[in-house]
């Protein structure tokens, strides 16, 4: 193959690097029909507009077959029948295209009719949609890349007693189906790689994103040890934390859970409490780091218990938010000020009383996977995307926030001495 140097355009070359790249595998073919609307129209105008800059500066890209267009979607049809059985049909050409086949399986926005009743699609329902596209796709497409945003079944990594480990399963299902990469992010555990050990498997993390959104929301903010710390909501996100933590320079607090069990009444019962680890949190502004915000309650409890403890501003931010339990609660907690803010990514749905609510700010993720997307085109490196510290120290640096006397080592041995 030929190589290909790519112009001036400086998020291309960020992620790019300056080194030539291989020319695309193909024409891009997005099968987008599983995502929220409106993510999947900012992901076709993103790419659009980032391809015809491109070859504005370097002419000889016009040449590509299929390079430039003002829309890469291919349409689908994913209808049910009746009885709630669901089929799938690719009604444009994939012969020789380069397939990214995205899939939000929380987008609990999609409904059908089942009975003559409307019923929302579930998450293993969008699951095997995604496996209906690939089969349909498979025997035509130079290649099949899937991205899923939201792990299916993250949460299923390891095995205790007699349970099923579902992800695992998912991932060797998907690369048995011919798939030739799987894409997600911020998974609950990246070592559910270990299933799929010889096929391409990757975790992007959406730390950056996340600290940007933060803090063009919130520009007061002091990033620094005495007015800044960064909270693990329980034992889980830890790894999570740390990370913001270091990168950020700040102290790290974590919420320790204590499960006790004893028989009341000849019935075993369990209760929980919390037990908060780490320094001082006294006129501090804090950042509670999780990868989901389910119905929500962590992330009001932590706060609570913070707020008692004197802290300043309390942010929450999740990789994806589903708001199992409505939106009732965390409404109560912002008008109450226990919580100053929820942000999470864009890449799951959201209702729209969400996108409404002056308490949440969405994390904007259409450009980065724009980016990925030809990234994965041109068999470019994906490295300044998994190790976004190198970004967040520019990001820093460019809001002022910079600190040359401050070490990240200071967050681990803060953590150090909670042991």
């Amino acid at each position: 193959m030929q190589s290909l140097t790519f112009p001036a355009d400086q998020s291309v070359k960020n992620l790019f690097g300056d080194e030539p790249v291989l020319e695309s595998n193909g024409p891009i073919a997005l099968i987008v029909h599983q995502l929220d609307p409106p993510l999947a129209e900012r992901i076709n105008h993103q790419l659009a507009s980032r391809r015809k800059a491109l070859a504005k500066q370097n002419p000889d890209l016009l040449q590509l077959p299929g390079y430039v267009r003002n829309d890469y979607r291919i349409r689908v049809d994913l209808s049910r029948f009746s009885s709630g059985e669901g089929k799938a049909r690719v009604i444009d050409t994939v012969r020789g295209h380069d397939v990214f086949i995205l899939t939000d399986v929380l987008n609990y926005g999609t409904s059908y009719k089942r009975y003559g009743t409307d019923v929302s699609m579930t998450p293993d329902e969008h699951f095997l949609d995604l496996t209906r596209l690939i089969l349909c796709t498979r025997d035509s497409a130079a290649r099949i890349h899937v991205i899923m945003p939201f792990l299916y079944e993250g949460r299923r990594y390891r095995k205790s007693d007699r349970e099923s480990l579902d992800c695992g399963a998912m991932l060797r299902s998907l690369f048995g189906l011919g798939i030739d990469n799987f894409i997600t992010f911020d998974a609950h555990d990246a070592r559910v790689a270990n299933a799929v050990p010889r096929s391409n498997f990757e975790s992007f993390p959406t730390s950056y994103q996340s600290i940007r959104t933060i803090l063009q929301t919130i520009p007061d903010l002091r990033v620094d040890r005495e007015h800044m710390m960064v909270v693990s909501p329980d034992e889980e996100n830890i790894s999570r934390a740390i990370f913001y933590a270091s990168a950020m320079k700040l102290p790290l607090g974590i919420f320790y859970h204590r499960r006790d069990f004893k028989y009341v009444d000849d019935v075993l019962t369990q209760t929980t409490s919390r037990t908060f680890l780490g320094d001082s949190v006294d006129g501090k502004d804090i950042i509670i780091v999780a990868d989901l915000l389910d119905s929500g309650n962590d992330f009001i409890d932590c706060a609570a218990a913070l707020k008692t403890r004197g802290a300043n501003r309390v942010l929450c931010t999740a990789s994806f938010a589903q708001f199992t339990e409505g939106i009732r609660r965390l409404r109560q907690a912002w008008e109450s000020g226990i919580i100053e803010r929820v942000f999470s990514t864009d890449m799951a749905y959201r209702p729209p009383e969400v996108l409404t609510s002056p308490w949440y700010t969405d994390i904007p993720m259409a450009d980065d996977l724009a980016l990925l997307i030809s990234a994965l085109n041109h068999d470019a490196s994906l490295s300044r995307l998994m190790a976004p510290a190198k970004r967040i120290d520019e990001l820093l640096e460019s809001l002022g926030h910079s600190d040359s006397t401050s070490s990240r080592q200071m967050t681990f041995s803060d953590l150090g001495k909670m042991n």
